[in-house]
């Protein structure tokens, strides 16, 4: 319930501002995810470090995947919340 008296307080403005900085930072991970994957294989010799490579970058785009995922959620259930507000 101390979470939810915080949340409470937020304004709009401030809300979009962090959805706005989430989208950015998600934009930017996926970003780097995707120059590393471009990057993992020059000058490596040894097919099981570029298989590890790859297993590595494979996770960590997963979890980015994941963690956008719940983000969409969270978001959904915000604007679902600002429509019964309005219809009311």
């Amino acid at each position: 319930s101390h979470t939810m008296s915080e949340y409470a307080r937020m304004t709009d403005t401030e809300r979009d501002q962090i959805d706005q900085d989430a989208q950015i930072f998600m934009r930017t991970c996926a970003d780097a995810i995707h120059q590393l994957r471009a990057e993992a294989h020059k000058g490596v010799q040894s097919a099981q470090v570029k298989e590890h490579r790859t297993a590595v970058l494979d996770f960590i785009e997963d979890y980015l995947k994941r963690v956008c995922k719940l983000y969409s959620e969270q978001r959904a259930i915000r604007v679902k919340h600002v429509v019964d507000k309005k219809r009311l």
